[in-house]
């Protein structure tokens, strides 16, 4: 891993869960050849939403709020905000326990899709890693996230 490392934010396990979230949002290979075929180890889209507002509460404020804490600077802040008012809209009116296909057939899937590539592509390229890389399991951002 070059660049930046991952853990120099202070909030560093609050931006690996976000960037694990973007990550998975942001795939439709890996949703269509995961969660809809339901491989066991990634949870599902409603686990990826909540890992992206459950303990920042990026449902109730602005990313701004986090801005060298979590974020680096404005711009990240700015596209996670897209992304989370992209995904929250289709969440809210397909239910949050909705089956990954509902989120997938939503009119607006494509651009929420797209709002999360972009952060993803920007929070991963400021931590010095390859935003093409495929998700990482669950248990892998559970071993990435436990403290010493």
């Amino acid at each position: 891993m070059g660049g930046m490392p991952l853990n120099d934010m202070p909030w560093w396990r609050w931006r690996t869960q976000v960037r694990s979230a973007l990550h998975m949002l942001s795939d439709p290979v890996f949703q269509q050849e995961t969660w809809l075929a339901g491989l066991e180890g990634y949870g599902d889209v409603t686990d990826a939403v909540y890992r992206l507002v459950e303990d920042t509460w990026l449902d109730n404020w602005s990313a701004e709020k986090y801005v060298g804490t979590i974020f680096r600077d404005p711009d990240e802040a700015a596209l996670v905000d897209a992304a989370v008012l992209r995904v929250l809209r289709i969440m809210h009116q397909v239910g949050a326990d909705a089956h990954v296909a509902a989120y997938m057939a939503h009119h607006g899937w494509p651009d929420a899709v797209r709002a999360c590539r972009d952060a993803h592509v920007r929070l991963a390229t400021g931590d010095g890693e390859d935003p093409d890389a495929p998700p990482r399991s669950l248990d892998v951002l559970r071993i990435m996230t436990r403290t010493a």
